[in-house]
């Protein structure tokens, strides 16, 4: 007898959460970290850095840790921390945010994206509109709010949406407008104009227009600009970030979500159930990092561009197709070229071929679509510039 419930087990299958067995469907990404341990290949899979972020913000934590600040957090997150993230929005975009009413401090941005989802969604009814390829957890996240996922194709070289597909994938039935920007996979910058439309259907359709910018001090050739900065769109924008990818520290798991105060307040209501709060010593030393001088910033989008550059550059000599990001962490490349046509088998042979782990891009497309990406395959570029040169030399050699 199955204890998933029938809804839930429906709706996740068809979002690819579940093996034809109904049994919990393994993920590429834990298959491929197990192939690296398995055969000690360079893992460039999983997007998380191998050096630890700045010293004055590690050093908070263990100060904060030392002062006792170990139990449960107010559940909106320390009043530090949400005057820090108000001040941040103010300093870099020229938000003004409310750190009282329209801040909420989350396990992540994960957390953020999956109590926003929850929040919003009434029914099945509902669609969420996303930009494919799309990060896994964001069809989870809509499965189990019971929601309709429903997808707007990037294509190479540039992956910017069709304005006219983007538009007719918007409908009255789209209660969220998803945008993830700087992009993952594909490290792709929307162009303004998308951004403009996203806000232009949300108001006709009204709809909310949730923002993952998880990588917004990683964007290569220009400020990152959020799209609650265009005329109209800070009224029905949830703007989700979080400390991990600006401060390689992805496993403190300290996220957050602005926006207007009535949205916020869903949003608490249904985080309040989930983790209801975390990370007390680390939430003051995301504070000190939100407060760093510029320097950091740039310095973190510099150095990440160089590790690109060198990652690239091995591919190429080793005879990928390389499409450039404009920021975030990965590089995504074409092994059409190099017998790669099926993207998954390609990446579960590279291990053994090359010494070297990647993730095929089909892994963040639906299930229907993944013909139109078989070639692409996403490498993280967030590595000590000594084990990209590694990598990059074992790929050449490889093929």
């Amino acid at each position: 007898m199955s204890v998933i419930p029938g809804a839930w087990r429906r709706t996740a299958a068809g979002a690819g959460l579940l093996a034809p067995d109904g049994s919990v469907a393994p993920t590429i990404f834990a298959e491929m970290s197990a192939a690296a341990a398995r055969t000690g290949a360079i893992n460039l899979g999983q997007g998380f850095p191998d050096e630890d972020g700045p010293a004055e913000v590690l050093e908070a934590a263990r100060a904060a840790i030392s002062r006792g600040e170990n139990q449960y957090p107010p559940g909106r997150g320390i009043p530090d921390l949400l005057v820090a993230i108000s001040e941040h929005q103010r300093r870099f975009y020229g938000l003004e945010v409310d750190p009282q009413r329209e801040v909420i401090v989350t396990a992540g941005a994960t957390e953020a994206l999956t109590a926003t989802l929850l929040a919003l969604i009434d029914g099945p009814d509902d669609e969420v509109v996303v930009f494919e390829p799309y990060y896994d957890s964001y069809a989870a996240a809509v499965a189990l709010a019971g929601a309709r996922l429903r997808t707007v194709p990037l294509r190479a070289p540039d992956f910017q949406p069709d304005l006219e597909q983007l538009a007719h994938a918007v409908t009255d039935r789209t209660r969220v407008i998803l945008v993830n920007d700087p992009h993952n996979p594909t490290g792709t910058i929307f162009d303004r104009s998308v951004l403009a439309e996203v806000v232009r259907l949300a108001e006709q359709h009204d709809a909310v227009i949730v923002t993952d910018e998880v990588y917004e001090h990683l964007s290569f050739h220009a400020p990152h600009m959020p799209i609650a900065t265009l005329p109209g769109a800070a009224e029905r924008t949830l703007t989700i970030s979080s400390a991990g990818k600006t401060f390689s520290a992805t496993g403190w798991k300290i996220g957050w979500v602005h926006g207007p105060a009535e949205l916020i307040t869903a949003v608490l209501t249904v985080k309040q159930y989930l983790t209801y709060v975390n990370g007390s010593p680390f939430q003051p030393a995301v504070a000190v990092g939100l407060r760093l001088g510029d320097d950091f910033f740039t310095g973190a989008a510099r150095t990440l561009a160089h590790k690109h550059e060198i990652l690239g550059t091995g591919l190429r000599a080793a005879g990928f197709t390389v499409h450039p990001p404009q920021g975030g962490y990965f590089t995504v490349a074409d092994a059409s070229e190099l017998g790669g046509a099926d993207a998954a088998a390609f990446c579960r042979s590279l291990p053994e071929r090359a010494g070297v782990v990647a993730i095929p891009l089909t892994a963040f497309v639906s299930p229907e679509h993944r013909d139109d990406y078989a070639g692409l395959v996403r490498f993280a570029a967030c590595k000590r510039i000594e084990v990209l040169e590694e990598a990059a030399a074992r790929l050449s050699a490889g093929f």
